[in-house]
């Protein structure tokens, strides 16, 4: 039994593991030659709101012969303020594996402490492992290994996913710029605790400049909406398009997590003109979380 919680304490070699085992389950979509969770049932937890991870968990699920149960935060007691180690103590009695989208990193880490059933975060405010192993995944599909690659990171530096690239540099080989403002550019402790090749500027050219990968996330995470206005005062300029492209490699890939708000970290031209990378690294979240799957229940 393995737990995925975050990228920050994965070992390189399962990390590595689960991206061989996507090609072989992207490979064998449709015609598996076995069912890891036969027999089995997976809750889904979500508080946040999902598309492609609930859509994604919930096919890789059937897919892997398992049965999906999706639970809100307004269906069970955790909405009315049930104790999370509580919650987990009952339904490890009764489910095989769970897959939790929530606001804190600690409810995903005990949850898994009490409950002994592999656990997957499918997205905290501290990490979104998931999203960044489908986009890994994706460059090595399209340019081959991501080590010694660059990839620059243009937006909010302080959010979950860009989280998840920094503690995936360090384990991976590749260079990792983020441009973002000052006020939204990580922590030093997390830098320090991290290591590998990551720097830091609000300078979005000199981020982009020669780059394999140009990527963004959302101006406004799930949580954020009481800094809407403030957040786009301050990223505005901080968006993938043409002009940045250009100064990146010629077959650099444009990736974005989604949702994308054209007009803000992405505009609509540069979206479309890499729709395919873009969708393809949407599909690819089916994949590598049947490999995660697999690899937390073994």
């Amino acid at each position: 039994m393995n737990h995925l919680l975050k990228l920050e304490n994965l070992p390189s070699a399962d990390l590595e593991k689960i991206l061989r085992d996507t090609a072989v389950f992207k490979r064998d979509r449709g015609q598996h030659p076995a069912q890891p969770l036969a027999g089995q049932t997976w809750a889904l937890m979500f508080s946040k709101q999902s598309t492609r991870t609930r859509l994604s968990f919930e096919v890789g699920i059937r897919e892997l012969g398992g049965q999906p149960m999706f639970l809100s935060a307004v269906d069970i007691q955790l909405g009315r303020g049930e104790p999370i180690k509580d919650t987990a103590r009952v339904m490890g009695r009764m489910v095989h594996g769970a897959v939790i989208r929530t606001f804190a990193q600690h409810d995903v880490e005990q949850f898994a402490e009490f409950s002994k059933i592999p656990t997957i975060n499918a997205l905290t405010d501290d990490e979104h492992p998931c999203q960044i192993l489908a986009d890994i995944f994706t460059f090595q599909e399209k340019r081959g290994s991501i080590k010694g690659k660059t990839v620059a990171f243009i937006g909010d530096g302080a959010c979950n996913v860009a989280n998840s690239w920094i503690w995936a540099a360090g384990k991976l080989g590749f260079s990792l710029r983020i441009a973002a403002p000052e006020k939204f550019q990580p922590s030093a402790e997390l830098l320090k605790r991290a290591g590998g090749n990551i720097s830091v500027t609000s300078n979005i050219q000199a981020a982009a400049q020669g780059a394999d990968v140009l990527y963004t996330d959302v101006w406004i995470s799930m949580g954020k909406e009481a800094e809407t206005k403030e957040r786009i005062q301050t990223l505005t300029g901080y968006q993938i398009n043409a002009a940045l492209v250009k100064l990146a490699k010629p077959d650099a890939l444009v990736m974005h997590c989604l949702p994308a708000y054209r007009g803000k970290e992405i505009d609509e031209e540069t979206l479309e003109a890499h729709a395919d990378t873009i969708f393809e690294e949407a599909e690819n979240r089916l994949h590598v979380q049947k490999a995660i799957m697999n690899w937390a229940a073994s």
